[in-house]
């Protein structure tokens, strides 16, 4: 039987140093915010034949300079466009004030750029900054409801304590998550914050099986130590835990390998917060408990 309740000091510090390293990217590095954050337009081009991002970049800023800073990414083949190649151009900018005139500017000038190419445009799609700002907001604050529920439910169907274990392993799991996406540039927008609330739930899941095989062993092993107990339900859970994680974290980076720029941002949170979710359940959720666990059984005698 692997002892872990005996190295949690070492889990616990390797944790408190992945939450520092990733606070500080969070709030010197930044995110990326996609436009249902920030406010923009993104609007999907196709071509006969490919471009270099640098010559789309330049046609662009020819007739507009907002496009010197856009981001412009090439997309997957969509059904039916497979012999095309297709962009996204991102900007800060919206077209709201006379939109179907500047569109239409747009759409002339793209065309004319790219004529040899039978450039056309497939789609503009805008968020206004006061949008985006509520969209934000909403956001986290659906976040943060989650967190309160998850910590309740916990509560009620466990102790206390053990919600409080589940709330710091979701807290842990959500932060280095973000660190991950400041890291790595990856946008935050609509579908990083569903994959934060389904890591949520994911490493719950995870965490009640963990605190479930606990309990039972408290009530079933009352001649050995909290944390022994502690240890052995987690010997227990461990290969279940670790198989389902694996199962799922495949699917997870194959979507994130083939799924394109549109889920990218959803399948990079799940497949990162799986590996998260998964040690923080075995390995923090768990011996966080154990200082309450033995008050309550000394309180008990």
């Amino acid at each position: 039987m692997l002892d872990f309740v005996g190295k949690r000091k070492y889990f616990i510090t390797l944790s408190a140093v992945l939450i520092i390293i990733s606070l500080i990217l969070v709030f010197t590095k930044n995110f990326e915010y996609g436009i249902d954050f920030s406010g923009g337009t993104e609007i999907t081009m196709s071509m006969t034949e490919k471009v270099s991002i640098d010559d789309l970049r330049n046609e662009l800023k020819a007739f507009d300079e907002t496009y010197a800073t856009a981001k412009i990414v090439e997309l997957k083949p969509m059904t039916g466009m497979e012999d095309k190649a297709l962009y996204a151009v991102t900007i800060n900018k919206s077209f709201v004030e006379g939109e179907s005139e500047l569109q239409q500017s747009f759409k002339d000038n793209f065309a004319a750029a790219f004529k040899a190419h039978n450039a056309e445009i497939i789609q503009f799609n805008q968020i206004s900054g006061a949008a985006a700002e509520e969209i934000k907001e909403y956001a986290w604050y659906a976040v943060l409801i989650s967190l309160v529920l998850l910590l309740a439910y916990i509560s009620l169907r466990f102790k206390f304590s053990f919600g409080v274990g589940a709330l710091i392993a979701l807290a842990h799991d959500i932060i280095i998550t973000m660190g991950f996406y400041s890291l790595f540039g990856i946008e935050i927008n609509v579908t990083a914050i569903a994959a934060l609330l389904t890591l949520a739930g994911y490493s719950l899941n995870d965490t009640i099986v963990v605190y479930d095989r606990i309990r039972d062993n408290l009530k079933k092993m009352r001649g050995l130590s909290v944390a022994e107990i502690v240890n052995k339900s987690i010997n227990e859970v461990i290969f279940r835990s670790i198989n389902t994680s694996i199962t799922t974290f495949v699917v997870a980076l194959l979507m994130m390998i083939m799924g394109g720029k549109e889920i990218m941002s959803f399948s990079f949170g799940l497949s990162i917060g799986i590996i998260v979710g998964t040690y923080s359940s075995l390995y923090i959720a768990s011996p966080i408990v154990i200082k309450w666990l033995e008050g309550k059984r000394a309180k008990a005698k």
